[in-house]
């Protein structure tokens, strides 16, 4: 996990900060320390406001505990100008994008992604006095038009990102270049004329309603907009000629699709984080539970065995034998457990193919589970002898774990039934017990490690078995299903192929 964020953060391009909701910054990405002039390690643990101009921080400490207490994804800069404050104390333009997450204590973090925008304001500045100097020169129609009109297309052309578009009031463009455009192998040629919405398929409406509510208000927004799989942001200010009357409007698309993944990359990562922590705690829990009471069991039992002696009461010392070499059963299974899905998660397991008769392997598991059901509860075989080339010892876990739960899960005297038949070369084995069943809510969940129904939290086990039993499947390009309704018993189906290379 800690080479995955050292690939993340050293890959994205953008100013990457984790702040806690205190302010104060837990995480930082390398491009975040270059881009404000900081040493390695300097910034953590500084409150955010240090990266802010100081005339700012009194509002900005509002807006922070605001959004703290009402989280949302957000994009911040269009409509506004936002500063940066480098160590040098010399101020710089940025653009600032908004995430929440939650931490493990369920505290709100706040992931920002910060972009120097210096070159764009200053290419947006040069396009709008080029403009203003353009018409000048059109009433002069002098030779300097020609050499200006070719320095303001090359400002453009070269624009690193994304696409810079000039269109008129009825959305049409009238001018088009960018760095995007060659990447996508296209011509400004094929642009000019055509109607700028039009050209955002899916988004058009959402771009027609930027550009109507701009020339309405004269109020500049920023919005997200994805073309060819691609994903922009899209921002437009209106363009005035020497008279100080509205003539254009420059729409300027930055291409953000690496921002976006990386920023989702790391959502995930973080999530994949708290899930595990989550699985840790639950293994805790539920290991020092299932451990405790056999050991408590055994401890007893043993007392109770020492002071039976003393008056050679043998019948009862009979009787908590009996509960010592069960209990030391159930603690064998536990490890048993614990040991297969160590050995299935590290790759130490190895599929072993021989041919064996299912119906033999299926009458010794019997045999040695007998002893292990429940009083007067009976396992019963229907099938053929038929031979099958897998692996004998995985087949035999699944159908140990299979009839133990049966077993389980069901009241004394149950029967437990085991039927199984040739499926096109394979194998397909059901095991019916008529127990608690499985509530409808959760058995989306069974097959999840550690899970344990509700109708299920005083039965013993660990919540591994079917776990275990999907992945012997797995690697045996297997199946398993089930048909199961609460208090009326389960029914597992397992497919097993013929054969497995």
């Amino acid at each position: 996990m800690e080479g995955i964020y050292k690939i993340v953060f050293e890959s994205i391009l953008e100013g990457l900060i984790l702040v806690d909701h205190t302010g104060v910054i837990r995480l930082i990405n390398p491009r975040t320390e270059e881009m404000f002039g900081y040493g390695e390690g300097e910034l953590i643990g500084n409150v955010i406001e240090i990266l802010i101009p100081g005339r700012f921080h009194g509002v900005h400490q509002q807006h922070r505990d605001s959004y703290i207490d009402r989280p949302s994804k957000r994009n911040m800069g269009s409509g506004m100008n936002l500063w940066g404050r480098r160590k040098d104390g010399s101020d710089f333009p940025v653009e600032v994008s908004l995430n929440y997450i939650k931490n493990s204590k369920e505290e709100t973090m706040v992931l920002a992604l910060v972009s120097d925008i210096s070159v764009r304001k200053r290419a947006q500045d040069e396009v709008l006095k080029m403009n203003q100097h353009l018409e000048e020169l059109v009433e002069e129609r002098s030779r300097a038009l020609f050499e200006s009109e070719q320095l303001y297309k090359s400002i453009a052309k070269n624009y690193p990102s994304g696409i810079i578009y000039i269109v008129d009031s009825e959305y049409r463009i009238r001018f088009v270049e960018g760095k995007e455009l060659e990447r996508h192998s296209k011509r400004s040629e094929e642009y000019i004329g055509k109607n700028y919405p039009s050209l955002c398929v899916e988004d058009s409406e959402k771009v027609k309603a930027l550009l109507d509510n701009l020339q309405e208000t004269g109020l500049a927004e920023m919005i997200e907009i994805s073309r060819n799989d691609q994903f922009y942001s899209v921002s437009a200010i209106l363009l005035n000629d020497s008279s100080g009357n509205v003539s254009n409007i420059l729409v300027v698309e930055n291409n953000i699709t690496q921002q976006r993944k990386n920023a989702e990359h790391l959502e995930n990562n973080l999530r994949e984080e708290r899930q595990l922590s989550e699985l840790k705690s639950r293994f805790v829990s539920m290991a020092s539970h299932e451990f405790r009471t056999p050991l408590t069991t055994i401890s007893s039992s043993a007392g109770l065995i020492k002071r039976y002696l003393e008056n050679d009461n043998s019948e009862r010392i009979e009787k908590h034998a009996d509960r010592i070499r069960n209990t030391v059963g159930h603690l064998t299974n536990l490890l048993n457990d614990f040991l297969s899905l160590e050995k299935l998660e590290s790759g130490k397991q190895e599929v072993k193919l021989c041919e064996f008769d299912i119906q033999e392997c299926i009458r010794e598991i019997r045999e040695d589970m007998m002893g292990a059901v429940k009083e007067g509860q009976q396992i019963t075989l229907n099938g053929d002898a038929v031979s099958i080339y897998s692996d004998p010892f995985f087949v035999k876990g699944i159908m140990i774990n299979l009839i133990s739960n049966a077993s389980k899960y069901s009241q004394e005297g149950s029967p437990i039934e085991v039927e199984w038949s040739e499926d096109q070369g394979g194998i397909e084995i059901a095991v019916r017990d008529h127990g608690i069943g499985i509530p409808e809510e959760e058995q989306e969940l069974m097959f999840t490690r550690f899970f344990r129904a509700k109708n299920a939290t005083n039965i013993q086990g660990t919540g591994l078995g079917l776990f275990i039993v999907r992945k012997y499947l797995d690697m045996l390009n297997g199946e398993i299903s089930f048909v199961s309704k609460n208090n009326e018993g389960a029914t597992f189906i397992v497919k097993i192929p013929a054969t497995n290379t």
